[in-house]
């Protein structure tokens, strides 16, 4: 089968969908922490104890939806102590973001270990089901690839309206921006900036975790060591890919989830010849391709990064 037919088949798409989804997730978590201006560099670690607290949560009894709060709940809480360091104390975002990685990453292998102390195979858990949206399942092609998916993924899709839609058209959305681009402006209106940005970082990172949790129940059924597999770190590329637009956002995920599926298949259609290597970094070398043509002209948060303190000018 060549590249040609790969596209067309309908297993790639659906694929391609199912791949996108934990990243839509994730990058639009990561945007709205940076439309208020915080870079979240602990989106990788957030991702990661995300994913080990929704298995784990099924795997000790738990149904699947009360996981994915969970999950949410647990990201927010980091998304809360990284607002602690980087809002309220201004220190160094990329050093609190990295630190927020290995605590919750580390945090995330210790709790499993010590839960399940003898374990040498992850156990599994009974994932969400493929949920066929009557009549749209139906169409040929766009049908099973876009319209039999899991639960959480129809809610992925969603959230891209949703969050572009609180960004631009509502007095939150209109905060969150302002923040991010000029706070003493906001400080002057009476808006408490730090409230603001801690409340964007805390739904950001709550997205960023059930993007990880959607690997876990949703995906594998199993948690394992390094399954993220820098995800996190795509989703902060696809931020600067996207303009930080909503819309754009989900092109990203989707293009890059198509190269990823496309490697895969590709991998197992050619020859020994040549290393597998080369198929495992064939999506993220065309990423960075795309990122620097997409995102030569994007327009990024003039606060972005800038810590904001309280009466200065």
């Amino acid at each position: 089968m060549d590249v040609v037919d790969l596209f067309l088949t309908v297993g790639f798409w659906a694929a391609t969908v199912r791949m996108a989804t934990p990243l839509i997730f994730g990058t639009l978590g990561e945007l709205i922490c940076e439309r208020a201006g915080v870079l979240n560099l602990g989106i990788e670690g957030i991702m990661t104890i995300g994913a080990m607290s929704a298995w784990m949560w099924v795997y000790q009894g738990g149904d699947l939806w009360t996981a994915t709060l969970f999950a949410a709940m647990v990201g927010a809480s980091f998304g809360l102590l990284h607002a602690g360091f980087s809002v309220y104390m201004g220190l160094s975002q990329h050093v609190t973001g990295i630190g927020i990685t290995l605590l919750a990453s580390s945090l995330s292998y210790f709790v499993f270990r010590i839960m399940l102390p003898g374990v040498t195979t992850p156990p599994k858990i009974e994932p969400f089901a493929p949920l066929p949206i009557p009549l749209l399942a139906d169409i040929p092609v766009l049908g099973p690839a876009l319209f039999i998916q899991s639960p959480l993924t129809y809610i992925a899709l969603s959230l891209v309206g949703v969050v572009a839609y609180i960004l631009y058209r509502t007095p939150v959305g209109l905060a969150v921006r302002m923040v991010g681009e000029n706070p003493m402006a906001v400080e002057a209106q009476g808006i408490d900036v730090f409230a603001v940005r801690t409340g964007a970082v805390a739904v950001g990172s709550a997205l960023m975790a059930v993007g990880g949790a959607f690997l876990t129940i949703s995906v594998f059924d199993a948690f394992y060591f390094q399954m993220i597999n820098g995800r996190g770190w795509i989703c902060v590329a696809l931020v600067i890919f996207a303009s930080w637009r909503p819309g754009k956002a989900l092109l990203g995920a989707f293009l890059f989830a198509a190269f990823d599926a496309l490697q895969i298949r590709v991998q197992q259609a050619s020859s020994s010849l040549i290393p597998y290597q080369f198929y495992l970094m064939m999506p993220y070398l065309l990423s960075i391709v795309a990122l620097i043509v997409m995102s030569r002209r994007a327009a990024y948060p003039k606060a972005l990064l800038v810590p904001f303190r309280r009466g200065e000018r």
